[in-house]
This record gives structure tokens, sequence and C-alpha cells, in this order.
């Protein structure tokens, strides 16, 4: 799994006529299934009457080929959702939901001329879409003595961990998040500077 990929920060929308019909196209940021349902139910609101509202959607990294979904809500199989879904892969975003409003303007498109254009405005949309990195930690934890507990939290911030608590006992016992490619190097330092005593431990399931 990768570290670190894009995500939007902000949603955008591109409105078009297409042979009488109009297109409304709206990229935003989506992290589940549920978030492109909810937004769904916004735009019907917003958009009432409309023929269709298509979707496409892609819930966690961009490669995750599991966390995504289509749909073509009415139009003929394959016309709609699934171009969509593939314009949205192809941007390399991950998190992102897309809705397309179509308003019919009387004049049928065929289904390569479907396919044209309910992608056209995500295309359009996505080389003017404002993001920012999403940065991936994984959970850790390591005990500490007091004495040891400024070194160690610099060596943390060295790798771009998050210190999440600070459990003050007999010892320290530090709960973080670090990015992945840093997990065996920063076992290697902590030895270095610790004579072999200090250890991060890091959940099996990651």
């Amino acid at each position: 799994m990768t570290d670190s990929y894009q995500i939007p920060s902000a949603e955008l929308i591109i409105e078009e006529e297409i042979k009488h019909s109009r297109f409304i196209s709206f990229i935003f940021h989506c992290q589940s299934y549920e978030e492109i349902k909810c937004a769904l139910t916004n735009i019907k609101t917003r958009y009432p009457a409309a023929s269709h509202y298509c979707y496409a959607f892609i819930a966690q990294n961009p490669t995750n080929t599991v966390a995504m979904g289509s749909s073509d809500d009415g139009e003929p199989t394959g016309s709609a959702g699934r171009p969509m879904l593939a314009t949205l892969q192809g941007a390399n975003v991950g998190e992102i939901g897309a809705i397309v409003v179509r308003y019919f303007g009387g004049t049928k498109l065929g289904v390569g001329g479907l396919v044209r254009a309910y992608s056209s405005g995500l295309k359009q949309g996505l080389t003017q879409l404002q993001t920012q990195l999403k940065q991936i930690r994984y959970s850790g934890s390591l005990i500490c003595e007091y004495s040891q507990l400024k070194d160690v939290e610099h060596l943390l911030a060295q790798y771009d961990a998050v210190v999440e608590a600070r459990d003050f006992m007999e010892k320290v016992t530090l709960s973080f998040a670090i990015p992945k490619r840093f997990k065996t190097e920063l076992n290697l330092n902590l030895a270095s500077i610790s004579q072999g005593s200090l250890m991060a431990k890091f959940d099996l399931l990651e």
C-alpha cells in the first residue's frame, strides 16, 4: 500500500450542454459508499426533476479496486458510471467521488455519445481540481524511561510520526502513528540511541 496519495480538497462543479441535454458534473472528497449516497440525496434535492443522477467513486487510495463503485442510473449499461469511474482512475486521485446530473434535452446521444458526455465534465474538472496530499500513518507504541523521552520524541518527529498519547506511569508509554516506510529505520535508530533497549511495536495487521 502506498504511504501517501492526493485527495480532493474542494468540491468542483462543471456544467455543459451537449446536444440540448444539460450535464452538471460534481467532483468531491468521498471516503465511503455512504458518503456518495448522502451526496446523491443532497444533489437530488438541489437539482430536482433531472433525468439521471449517475455516479462513480474511489473511497480509498487510487489503486484500491475494492473500495469503488459506479451507477448508470437508468442509462444504457456501461454508458455512464463505468466510463466515469475509468476517468477517475486515470487521475490517480484517491477518496474521490463524482456525480453527473443529466437533464434530457430531447436528442438521444447513443451509447458512444453518452460515454463521451458523462466523461467530458469529469475530464475537464480533474484538470482544475484542487488536491492535497494525504499521508497514511500506521499505529505504533513504545515504552521508554523518563530520561529518554526528549530524545525519543525528537526521533519520532524526524520520521514524520504523530504522537497521539503519552501515558506517564513508572515509565512512559507513547502511542504514535508513522508512515510505513519509516518503521524499520525508526527501530534501528531507537536501538542506536538506547544501546538496544528501545524498540517500537506495530500492529501486526498493518
